[in-house]
């Protein structure tokens, strides 16, 4: 295994652990020596990832930190550039801008060699009949579903009826032709599917829900049966 498969396994495993990890089983999970781990962890430290701990105490890994650069193969990049050229066809102004400049933040770090690769991909995402128009009120919802906010819709059903609904919104599902909302709906007691090209009108009321939006999720999977894998 190289030194940044390696790097990169290390990081990997002290994103996902739930509690601290001792030196020893980091170690003994990574088939490496103490010594080497210790390096290792020196190593990500100086590039900036914030790992807390010490010998003895055991270490994990404050959330947030971004993968440097330099440590995408070139599989990873072009699954990178392929989301991003995605997004920027499918999300609103304000994500697809996100998109771009993500990419160009990770450009800017590649080798030269890395670089022109993904200036050069052949890899394309095509539209031809050109992808829907963003809701102007997309990013407000992006936003809500973040902070987990209660949100009014003025929602016209499919039988061209205008409703007010108060719901807690959190997820978006973006397909080819359309966005869908999936939310708690106050006035029908369970979860319900939005179109957003339904929706008339939206309104942040700044409101924290009383469900965690993970909680929202975990039983929106377990009434419809749907999979996130």
């Amino acid at each position: 295994m190289s030194r940044s498969a390696r790097l990169l396994q290390l990081l990997d495993t002290l994103r996902r652990a739930r509690q601290p990890q001792t030196g020893p089983q980091l170690a003994q999970d990574l088939g490496i020596s103490l010594r080497t781990l210790y390096r290792d962890i020196a190593t990500l430290r100086g590039q900036g990832a914030d790992i807390l701990g010490d010998p003895g105490l055991g270490f994990e890994m404050r959330p947030g930190f971004l993968l440097p650069p330099l440590m995408f193969n070139a599989d990873e990049l072009e699954a990178l550039l392929l989301g991003a050229q995605w997004a920027s066809r499918q999300a609103d102004p304000q994500l697809a801008s996100a998109a771009q400049a993500a990419m160009e933040r990770i450009c800017t770090a590649l080798p030269l060699e890395l670089r022109i690769a993904v200036d050069t991909s052949g890899l394309l995402v095509p539209s031809h009949e050109g992808p829907p128009q963003p809701e102007t009120w997309q990013a407000a919802l992006r936003r809500a579903i973040r902070a987990e906010h209660k949100v009014v819709l003025h929602y016209e059903d499919q039988h061209g009826q205008l409703t007010q609904r108060t719901v807690w919104p959190f997820a978006m599902a973006y397909f080819e032709r359309a966005r869908v909302l999936s939310a708690w709906c106050e006035l029908r007691q369970g979860f319900r599917h939005f179109r957003a090209d339904r929706v008339q009108d939206l309104q942040d009321l700044g409101l924290r829900y009383p469900d965690t939006r993970q909680q929202l999720i975990t039983r929106w999977l377990a009434e419809t049966g749907y999979s996130l894998d």
